[in-house]
């Protein structure tokens, strides 16, 4: 028993080893436990590989897919005209996004707009990552950079069609320049940069630009028919679409581009991406065959370019929508937008009375108001969404706040378009001679015909 005795003193612990133990317990472990608990970026290569196929993808739309659109719907005098302002326009701001837009969209600053401590990419490496992994996900820096850039990009394009036939080209180059910096990369930042910024804090939902990019795009093409005037002869002389073929053609490749563009959006490789993509599927079916249906009704027969119009104005409506609402939900959205979109290229159009030559503002503005109101209802889970923004939890609430985002875009573009217009009036002048605009721009302002006499 004694050696029992001395054998068990033996492995008594010291008194102040249960202190050790709890001062362990009440600091270290809790740090550990900190950083188990918060997930280290890492970056998935199918991620990497889908976002690149994206960017790709929005690429596709808008060169060749936009200029073919825009480029049949124009006479044969002023084709090779709007092909070069899509191409040129899109490359401008793409040069213009790396030096200061992605900095002041994307960084910091404030509610309305970044700062400019990544201008020239400043501090953009090819190991910096971009700021927008969730459950520890995340994209390199230059990939979301680039994807971003061709948003962009199409963006200003869009306008194009407004004061297609009619404008000088170094005038619409200096519009794009000013109206991307002054328009643009604000709307960008209020929508996109979370969660500083304005529309993205009240908890708008706009998943791949339906106030960014359409609408946006939509009432500085509006305000810019005004200020342009109308085209010669519009009313007294045929001006129908020289070639409905690339019409078609062009809305065949912006619907298969679409799929970066919306998808893509999701910014990973996942479920998400798959209702984007389902969804941009289904209600731009849906809306080339209520065009279709509205045409059939109205004027007696349904036409090609009806059909390419419908696919347009699906595409537009199911953009701010494609990621929160179900596939149900995206099948009424197009059906309903074409309608609208049918009243915006005719009824509306005649009660403007501007010469928004393409109808950029009847299919892009209003099916992008029409897509981003209907997003606050089908986003509601009873309906098949995936529910409301941070903050809202009705579904007036949300109805409320895309309202807002829609009149914030409206009247913010719409000012700026008219400030920048205007300013691009005094110093180069907005539209070219008569005389030069009769002969058509493909030669007065470039030199060349595409079709030889």
């Amino acid at each position: 028993m004694k050696d029992m005795a001395v054998m068990r003193r033996s492995f008594d612990l010291p008194a102040w080893l249960p202190v050790l133990l709890l001062i362990c317990l009440l600091f270290i472990a809790p740090g550990a436990h900190a950083a188990a608990a918060t997930p280290v970026p890492t970056v998935d290569k199918g991620d990497v590989a889908w976002m690149l196929t994206s960017t790709l993808l929005v690429l596709l739309m808008t060169v060749p897919g936009l200029a073919l659109f825009y480029g049949g719907l124009v006479r044969s005098k002023n084709v090779l005209s709007v092909l070069m302002q899509v191409m040129t326009v899109f490359s401008m701001i793409l040069v213009l996004w790396v030096i200061y837009g992605y900095s002041l969209a994307f960084n910091g600053g404030n509610a309305f707009i970044g700062n400019l401590d990544k201008l020239f990419l400043r501090g953009v490496t090819k190991d910096s990552l971009a700021a927008t992994f969730t459950s520890g996900v995340a994209l390199p820096e230059y990939v979301f950079v680039v994807f971003q850039s061709t948003f962009a990009g199409i963006t200003g394009a869009l306008i194009v069609g407004s004061f297609a036939e009619r404008m000088r080209f170094r005038a619409v180059l200096a519009f794009t320049a000013l109206w991307f910096t002054f328009a643009y990369l604000p709307i960008a930042h209020m929508v996109w940069y979370g969660p500083d910024g304005f529309m993205f804090a009240r908890g708008a939902l706009d998943f791949a630009g339906g106030t960014v990019v359409h609408i946006n795009a939509g009432i500085a093409g509006l305000v810019g028919a005004y200020m342009i005037g109308p085209r010669l002869g519009l009313g007294r002389e045929p001006m129908k679409p020289h070639n409905v073929t690339f019409t078609m053609v062009g809305a065949a490749l912006l619907w298969v581009g679409w799929f970066g563009f919306n998808a893509g959006s999701n910014l990973e490789a996942n479920s998400g991406a798959a209702l984007a993509f389902i969804n941009t599927l289904l209600a731009t079916a849906a809306a080339v065959l209520s065009w279709l249906v509205v045409e059939a009704v109205t004027k007696g027969k349904p036409s090609m370019l009806g059909g390419a119009s419908g696919a347009v104005a699906g595409l537009v409506a199911i953009t701010p929508a494609c990621g929160t609402v179900g596939p149900m939900g995206s099948l009424v959205i197009g059906a309903l937008a074409s309608i609208f979109c049918v009243w915006g290229v005719t009824g509306l159009k005649k009660i403007l009375r501007a010469d928004d030559a393409l109808d950029v503002f009847g299919v892009h503005g209003i099916g992008g108001i029409v897509g981003a109101l209907l997003t606050g209802v089908f986003s509601a889970v009873s309906l098949g969404g995936t529910g409301f923004g941070a903050g809202n939890t009705t579904m007036a609430q949300q109805v409320g706040v895309q309202a807002l985002g829609v009149g914030i875009t409206l009247v913010w573009s719409g000012v700026v378009s008219a400030i920048v217009y205007t300013v691009v009036k005094l110093v180069f002048g907005l539209r070219v001679s008569a005389e030069a605009e009769r002969e058509g721009l493909d030669i007065t302002s470039h030199g060349e015909s595409a079709y030889e006499a």
